[in-house]
């Protein structure tokens, strides 16, 4: 029996995103802006992985910690989108 190979046509590779934080050094990660990190989050409440964000490793790092220390003082929450204001 023989096997067909598959093209990976179907595969489609768009245009790499650039890291917003090294393209813009005005923007700080900090986990008390809550507004910056919410673009991080998912609507389920997990954190977006860098290869759908766009981050470079290290601020993906550094967006984690923020993300994880405003949860440990409960200004974004561990489930939802909704936040305290």
């Amino acid at each position: 029996m023989a096997f067909v190979k598959k093209s990976n046509s179907g595969r489609r590779f768009g245009r790499r995103k650039g890291c917003r934080f090294c393209a813009d050094n005005t923007i700080q990660i900090d986990y008390k802006e809550v507004r910056t990190l919410r673009y991080f989050i998912s609507e389920r409440g997990k954190i977006v992985p860098r290869r759908i964000s766009g981050n470079c490793a290290t601020h993906q790092r550094k967006v984690t910690e923020a993300i994880k220390r405003a949860r440990n003082i409960a200004l974004l929450s561990f489930t939802s989108n909704r936040t305290v204001d």
